[in-house]
């Protein structure tokens, strides 16, 4: 049932992948031919091909749909990671890829075809507008009516969304009150650090989800406050980053590694091989550090983590990385559409290129995820047929390239989240929606906590509470009367850091989740 759970999520791991880790190639930019391709002047079979489809097809077809297929098409014989934009879409893209968007800056949830709100973020248009956790949209520009409509998230956001500075009036639902709300839309930034806090006396934990605009200068900040705090030694946690600009997982290396060590180098057929170096003196040179990766650790993150492991300054904890060694650059095409073009290779210091073969096709290529669950391997250990010759590190440690990084020590996957009912739970947002309403019910009682750490105490751990989730589950259609014991536990402490997440956020989610969690607490035990 794992296997299915993963088919489910395929698509959008390929897409993160894809969409987020194709940043790289912008800094490639100045180095190749420019971000706009050559005029023809000359006609060839391809275009020739598109305009008589244009003109002469049995059906109707829009320009931008034969050109989206054309392209698609023809990249998908390329390589995995080379991919089409419309222009209808690029905008929202290279805003998912800066890290930031226009909007009203709220989490929401529809229930019952109402949108709650779930969270307001600090600081943004919503929260100085004085808009609540709990409130109910009813009317957005007094005309369009949200409440009880069979809206999908996408369109409530293209309603919400827009450009900076401009306003949008909202009909808000509060208690048994109906409150009348002008919220002017700004910038909201979206971290790309989702925590950084002192695990345990001495030792520091920092994750970053991807690599974005920000992302060197979050991290710093965050370093240095842990430094203040008395930080020795550092867990990096890079699961589940898909990657992003290279820049940033350079400048995060060079912070690590002293004077001009070499930490990636790119090369391919029309782009000369370009080294980056270490270029200052970094604040974490020193203390032992632990670097996670697990299946969805992507490029710009392969990238440090390769760098930090060739030169033996970080031990590696987790599962064999993805295995992505391509760097893509965007060209602009003259209809305002865009390429993300396979462009150069990326190197390990010692000289890896850890992408995984794309030969047999892009099906194959991303059912390889799928067939490491298949043979084992996430519960086993790498049991890759490895395409490259071994590589010895400084320190005398054998790694390799051609299928992602190998980690040092191996963690399995938790087969309890594969189990068909927990996997319901997940699917169905039941175990988010729980927490929710039971935080609304109880919020002046969480609203006297001061820190994420007391949740375990006094959130899921007492019968009371487990019967108040049982019933609200087979409110949900599942089932879950005779469960496992492990299963109860895996739920419960599922449930006690999205609570933490619904007061806290995603720092608050992490400092309960990292107590249970078993890559964690390994990387805590090799630092003892």
């Amino acid at each position: 049932m794992g296997n299915k759970k993963l088919q489910v999520w395929l698509p959008l791991l390929f897409a993160m992948v894809m969409v987020v880790g194709m940043m790289i190639g912008y800094q490639l930019k100045g180095k190749t031919l420019g971000n706009r391709f050559l005029s023809l002047n000359k006609r060839n079979s391809l275009q020739e091909l598109v305009e008589l489809i244009k003109s002469r097809y049995v059906d109707k077809l829009s320009s931008d749909s034969i050109n989206q297929l054309a392209a698609g098409q023809l990249l998908s014989l390329l390589d995995p990671h080379s991919v089409y934009i419309p222009a209808m879409d690029l905008k929202e893209v290279n805003e998912e890829l800066m890290g930031n968007f226009q909007g009203i800056g709220v989490e929401f949830q529809l229930f019952n075809d109402t949108l709650n709100v779930m969270n307001v973020i600090e600081g943004g248009p919503a929260a100085r507008a004085h808009v609540q956790v709990g409130d109910k949209f009813i009317k957005v520009n007094d005309s369009i009516t949200i409440a009880g409509k069979k809206l999908r998230a996408d369109d409530v956001r293209k309603l919400l969304r827009g450009a900076m500075n401009t306003n949008v009036k909202v009909q808000v639902l509060r208690g048994n009150e109906t409150v009348y709300i002008t919220i002017t839309r700004g910038t909201i930034m979206v971290p790309t650090v989702d925590a950084a806090y002192m695990i345990e006396a001495g030792t520091g934990y920092i994750r970053i989800n991807k690599f974005g605009e920000r992302t060197y200068e979050e991290f710093m900040q965050s370093l240095e406050k842990l430094q203040k705090q008395g930080m020795k030694q550092l867990v990096l946690d890079l699961r589940g980053n898909g990657g992003g600009l290279l820049k940033e997982a350079i400048d995060i290396a060079d912070e690590f590694l002293s004077g001009d060590k070499m930490i990636v180098y790119t090369e391919g057929s029309h782009v000369p091989r370009f080294e980056y170096h270490c270029k200052r003196d970094g604040l974490f040179e020193t203390g032992k550090l632990m670097v996670l990766i697990d299946e969805t650790s992507a490029s710009a993150s392969e990238v440090l983590s390769g760098a930090l492991q060739d030169w033996d300054r970080a031990t590696i904890v987790g599962r064999r990385s993805f295995g992505k060694g391509l760097v893509q650059q965007q060209f602009q095409l003259s209809d305002g559409s865009a390429v993300r073009l396979t462009v150069a290779r990326y190197f390990t210091p010692l000289g890896r290129n850890i992408q995984k073969p794309y030969n047999k096709g892009k099906k194959e290529y991303e059912a390889e995820l799928i067939e490491r669950f298949h043979d084992g391997e996430v519960i086993k250990g790498d049991t890759a047929k490895h395409e490259t010759k071994p590589y010895k590190t400084p320190g005398g440690r054998i790694v390799y390239g051609g299928g992602g990084i190998t980690p040092d020590v191996f963690v399995p996957y938790d087969t309890t989240q594969s189990d068909p009912t927990l996997s319901k739970l997940y699917f169905r947002n039941t175990l988010s929606n729980f927490v929710y309403h039971y935080y609304m019910e109880h919020r002046s009682t969480f609203q006297s906590f001061q820190s994420a750490e007391l949740i375990p105490g006094k959130f899921m751990n007492n019968e009371s509470d487990w019967q108040s989730f049982l019933s609200f589950a087979q409110r949900d259609s599942v089932v879950l009367t005779g469960i496992k014991n492990k299963d109860r536990t895996e739920i419960t402490n599922r449930l006690q850091a999205l609570m933490a997440r619904q007061i806290w956020r995603t720092p608050g989610y992490y400092e309960v989740q990292n107590q249970t969690d078993a890559t964690v607490q390994k990387a805590l035990q090799l630092l003892k």
